[in-house]
């Protein structure tokens, strides 16, 4: 890298800043240059997943000169869920919808393939139907059809993938189908005994597990020894009281891996011998569920897992296999740094391994096992330098009903020791998802403002066993809650926070949280900042319950009563806010309904209560266009610095 332009990204990065006057929020505004990289099975070619401003497209480079060759995207708002090389010279591409920056993908059933030059490019399936008419490689028809998603490439079969149809209904019932990636052709090929399954292959592509729910999203896992015969039931929650899931199958065939969560702690990893039915533990941590599969060369057959705790742990069944030996001499290279395997060429000569931190945001490095060599071929963000970024360390401590809570702490890089200005940054979701010790932007923006920025996950958030997900059911306002505030009270007490200087922010869940935080404990915040949020659990119920009987009964589960909820909604109880307020929220948001932030901003105006809101009604859930997220950041280290005194935004 030219000597100039790594000042540069110095400089954008951010030198340490406590104290500061201002900050350059550009760096963290430009979305990644690529995201997934995958090398092809011949190792002529990569597909790279880079990110627009409001879709992202698939491309296709020649590895020998990096030159783009093809690229296919869908319509705004599309994103490129995920993609296969099914042969040397085609991808199939699923793509997804997200409505915003701070949006879940959710994979539409939609699947393209296209060819390494561009050609034969096609829309293989959609639930909004193909146009078969001679010519059309990319039309829809006007009536709804099947969602289909991708199963298994096949790898010894390189015209077809396999892939499941779901009709588009409500708790539909899924079927099995092979796809002629060149003529769309299919051919049906099995039906499930669930709802809503997820399905696991074998290595010559037959589908052996089936696990899904019906509308009483009890979970059922289901197994047959192969095509043709009788599916029998293997696990049902109802009975049992806990999941099972399926991860793959040994390289001999003889041995399926799953996945089981426990009454208590976290989910272990199994093996299960179909024949005889005997089952033997294989990685367990004491704390945490297994973070990733780990895969060996071939793509299918596990081999191991990571575990997120500290940092990120490798574990494997066989630490003398092929893929834990290659991992471990890695792993020395990389010193302490994540590493994935990603994809390789068929004969195994090649590897692309995915390499992050706390720091750093991801790089992708070609790795030749012949000659034991790494070279750097795509970063996601290059212009922030690792180095020159804070760290974030694991924290634990106790709740105040005896509950271990675990979260991740940052603190501005080079500030003098001592308690500092906090910003307290509960997690969207909320249930099932969790933070973690990776590069997460609005948290290294905070401590490049200056602030001390506390990720919590609180009960009912992932990563630590069903039982620590299950004690959040109907502890929206509650229990969640009380751990936020026992978080704050923490770091006052070790000396990291100033207690007079603390604000609490959030999008989605997390803006519920900060909303509710300024609500049950008004001492402990200087201001709160609510991002796309929920702030009206009855309407939240009553839209869960309209989308189908599966999200009545979620809503019952999960939320609780819907009579019970006023109780817990920040947007009624505006008058015990104390606090200045930030909302920022946009009009076409599907899953935190603009609505929510309106109501909640009258509820305050009414209350007497400071409140700046930002709206953009053609933005979603979290903002895409790079003006508008530059505005965003701006007004929120504006809305910062008036009450805890960190870093603004630079004039741009």
């Amino acid at each position: 890298m030219r000597l100039w332009m790594r000042v540069l990204f110095v400089l954008m990065a951010g030198m340490p800043v406590a104290g500061a006057a201002t900050l350059d929020v550009e760096p963290f505004v430009r979305q990644d240059m690529y995201q997934g990289v995958k090398i092809s099975p011949d190792g002529l070619h990569y597909a790279v997943t880079a990110p627009l401003e409001d879709r992202t497209a698939l491309l296709i480079l020649r590895r020998s000169d990096n030159a783009f060759t093809a690229r296919i995207s869908g319509d705004a708002n599309s994103v490129v869920d995920d993609f296969w090389w099914a042969n040397n010279e085609r991808v199939v591409i699923s793509m997804a919808r997200r409505q915003g920056s701070r949006d879940t993908p959710v994979a539409i059933g939609e699947l393209y393939a296209v060819n390494v030059d561009g050609k034969q490019s096609m829309l293989l399936a959609s639930p909004y139907g193909v146009n078969e008419r001679a010519g059309i490689v990319s039309e829809y028809k006007s009536t709804f059809d099947q969602s289909v998603y991708m199963l298994d490439p096949l790898a010894d079969d390189a015209r077809n993938v396999l892939v499941s149809a779901m009709p588009v209904a409500s708790d539909p019932f899924i079927r099995i189908e092979k796809i002629d990636i060149y003529n769309r052709h299919r051919a049906r090929i099995a039906d499930v005994p669930v709802r809503r399954a997820d399905f696991k292959t074998d290595a010559s592509g037959e589908v052996r597990f089936a696990v899904g729910a019906n509308t009483d999203n009890v979970s059922k896992l289901y197994y047959r020894d192969a095509r043709g015969q009788e599916w029998r039931l293997i696990n049902d929650e109802g009975s049992s009281g806990h999941r099972r899931y399926p991860l793959g199958f040994s390289a001999d065939g003889t041995l399926a891996y799953l996945q089981v969560e426990r009454k208590a702690g976290p989910d272990e990893i199994v093996s299960w011998n179909p024949a005889t039915g005997e089952e033997v533990e294989l990685l367990r941590d004491a704390v945490v569920d297994p973070y990733r599969i780990l895969y060996d060369l071939d793509g299918r057959t596990p081999v191991g897992a990571s575990y997120m705790r500290e940092r990120v742990d490798n574990r494997f069944f066989d630490e003398n296999g092929r893929a834990a030996r290659l991992y471990r001499s890695l792993e020395k290279s990389f010193s302490g740094d994540a590493i994935r395997l990603t994809s390789a060429t068929a004969d195994g000569r090649l590897v692309l391994l995915y390499v992050w931190s706390d720091r750093n945001n991801g790089d992708y490095f070609l790795f030749d096992t012949q000659e034991r060599k790494a070279n750097r071929i795509f970063s996601r963000r290059e212009w922030f330098i690792p180095d020159q970024m804070p760290a974030t360390r694991y924290v634990s401590f106790k709740a105040r009903d005896g509950m271990t809570l675990h979260g991740y702490l940052t603190e501005p890089r080079g500030a003098v020791a001592g308690a500092k200005p906090m910003v307290l940054l509960p997690h969207g979701g909320p249930y099932g998802v969790f933070d973690g010790w990776e590069f997460d932007d609005d948290t290294q923006l905070l401590a490049a403002a200056g602030y001390a920025v506390l990720r919590v996950n609180y009960r009912g958030s992932g990563n630590y066993g069903r039982a620590f997900t299950d004690a959040g059911v109907r502890e929206w306002g509650g229990r969640m809650q009380d751990d936020l505030a026992d978080a704050t009270r923490w770091a006052v007490a070790q000396g990291i926070a100033q207690a007079d200087r603390i604000c609490i922010y959030g999008a989605s869940y997390g803006g519920y949280a900060a909303l509710m935080g300024a609500v049950r404990d008004p001492e402990l915040y200087r201001c709160a900042v609510g991002y796309v949020g929920v702030y009206d659990l009855e309407l939240m119920h009553s839209d869960a319950s309209s989308r189908s009987r599966s999200g009545r009964t979620w809503a019952a589960e999960w939320l609780g009563e819907r009579n019970t909820l006023a109780a817990r909604s920040p947007s009624r109880l505006a008058e015990q806010i104390k606090v200045p307020v930030f909302l920022a929220a946009g009009g076409r948001d599907e899953r935190a309904p603009v609505e929510h932030t309106e109501r909640m901003e009258k509820a305050l105006k009414r209350a007497g209560v400071p409140v700046e809101t930002l709206y953009y009604p053609n933005e979603g859930h979290g903002f895409y266009t790079q003006p508008h997220r530059r505005a965003y950041y701006q007004r929120l280290l504006a809305f910062l610095a008036r009450h805890l005194g960190g870093a603004t935004a630079s004039a741009q």
